[in-house]
């Protein structure tokens, strides 16, 4: 299964909120991987104040809060990719 990077940080409502809701939406499909920014200099310094960010091979898919529509695209590329 595919990897979906969260970019976090502990205590982030809405960091919290974000994954929250897409866990059901991405459940068998892709596996979550939180990724807490202050873990790490490089990811503090590129996202600080931007979280939570939801990144695909590198590829913004949303920030801030869950895009819906967004993770559905994602969703049904990849199912359209798997079925070629």
């Amino acid at each position: 299964m595919p990897d979906l990077q969260v970019y976090s940080r502990q205590g982030c409502h809405l960091c919290e909120l974000l994954i929250e809701e897409l866990l059901p939406l991405v459940h068998g499909t892709l596996v979550v991987e939180v990724r807490d920014i202050d873990s790490r200099p490089d990811w503090r310094a590129k996202f600080d104040v931007r979280v939570p960010v939801v990144e695909y091979q590198g590829r913004v898919i949303c920030q801030y809060r869950l895009d819906r529509a967004a993770i559905s695209d994602l969703l049904d590329s990849l199912s359209g990719a798997s079925g070629d």
